[in-house]
């Protein structure tokens, strides 16, 4: 399976904001992109996204920035990933917008596909942010070197 750049980015907003959990100070975009070296234009996406469906609070303007909106423990994986992903199978017999292929009543591979996705989620929803970042204090450490900034 291979997650999109948006999940992956998805992820990585929450690992950054999981890190810093204790810290009162909100992030910001450019925080995230420089520790990640990513695009502020993918993360600009992601963290409307994130902000839309609740993980994340934000706030506009001078002193303005991001943190969770909930505690790591209560952030589940499985639920960040699966609002992430586009609702579409790994591989299909038809692919999308094509019409019907004699290969479908033969075609037992998205069948197949779907019990392996079932058994990622399964597992992802098992796990929370908390976790995932595991030791924030490590994860600060590696993040939020200030040294790193010109």
């Amino acid at each position: 399976m291979h997650l999109t750049s948006f999940t992956d980015y998805t992820l990585r907003v929450l690992l950054y904001l999981g890190g810093r959990a204790k810290d009162e100070r909100l992030a910001t975009i450019g925080d995230i992109a420089f520790a990640y070296r990513i695009s502020e234009n993918h993360l600009r996406k992601v963290v409307h996204h994130l902000a839309k469906e609740g993980y994340i609070k934000t706030t506009r303007g001078k002193g303005g920035g991001m943190a969770l909106a909930h505690l790591p423990e209560k952030i589940n994986l499985g639920e960040v990933v699966r609002g992430a992903e586009e609702r579409r199978g790994l591989v299909g017999c038809i692919p999308d917008g094509e019409p019907p292929r004699v290969i479908l009543p033969a075609c037992n591979l998205p069948q197949i596909l779907a019990k392996a996705m079932h058994a990622f989620f399964a597992e992802l929803d098992k796990h929370t942010l908390a976790d995932a970042v595991h030791s924030p204090e490590r994860l600060a450490k590696i993040l939020f070197t200030p040294a790193l900034r010109n």
